[in-house]
């Protein structure tokens, strides 16, 4: 009997199917008993609460008001959670899905502290975020970064991966003057100031 070789699965968007599955609230259903949200600090969890905001772009500079994000970095001591509980004060995963109307996304959690790579370097706080949106058939993997944490960032050894200067300020959140515990950090997929994105 000869093997048959079965064709590839053919791959596609995100489409609306994200929200449906994973931000329920966003598409108008019900939310299940547990949800992995937009909070992953709470206010008796230790560190700098803070709120990081920002919307999606596509190439034409227009709004993608239907993208889903995901999050994932160390506490304030540098240490990674790796088990998600309702009951934790502090989680390092959570899940962010774009307001329709506005675009806007945003995420409530503590400053991460400082994590050494594979090799004992020392990373500047940085949030990791995985991009879901329309045109999109795999995830973009980036980063996001603190102005106010300029030394840190300077000795960065992802940071000090990109060559163009200008490129590494497309992974830097802005502190919101209106607002000094929330940073802005847009992401534009294409076009000018594409946002830098990693092959993980």
């Amino acid at each position: 009997m000869t093997k048959q070789l079965l064709p590839e699965t053919p791959s596609q968007t995100a489409g609306p199917y994200v929200h449906i599955g994973l931000a329920l609230a966003a598409a108008g259903n019900p939310e299940r008993e547990v949800e992995i949200l937009n909070r992953l600090a709470a206010s008796e969890a230790a560190g700098e609460h803070i709120r990081v905001v920002g919307r999606v772009f596509d190439g034409n500079g227009h709004l993608m008001r239907d993208a889903f994000l995901e999050f994932w970095q160390a506490d304030s001591e540098g240490s990674y959670q790796t088990e998600y509980r309702t009951e934790n004060s502090f989680n390092s995963f959570g899940r962010a899905a774009t307001i329709f109307d506005t675009g806007e996304w945003e995420l409530h959690t503590v400053k991460p502290g400082v994590v050494k790579n594979a090799a004992g370097v020392p990373m500047a706080p940085h949030i990791n975020v995985a991009l879901f949106a329309r045109g999109i058939n795999i995830q973009l993997q980036t980063r996001i970064y603190f102005e106010d944490e300029a030394e840190a960032n300077a000795a960065d050894p992802v940071l000090g991966l990109i060559e163009q200067p200008e490129r590494r300020l497309t992974l830097v959140a802005s502190r919101c003057t209106e607002s000094p515990d929330t940073y802005r950090f847009d992401i534009r997929v294409q076009g000018d100031r594409e946002t830098v994105f990693f092959d993980f």
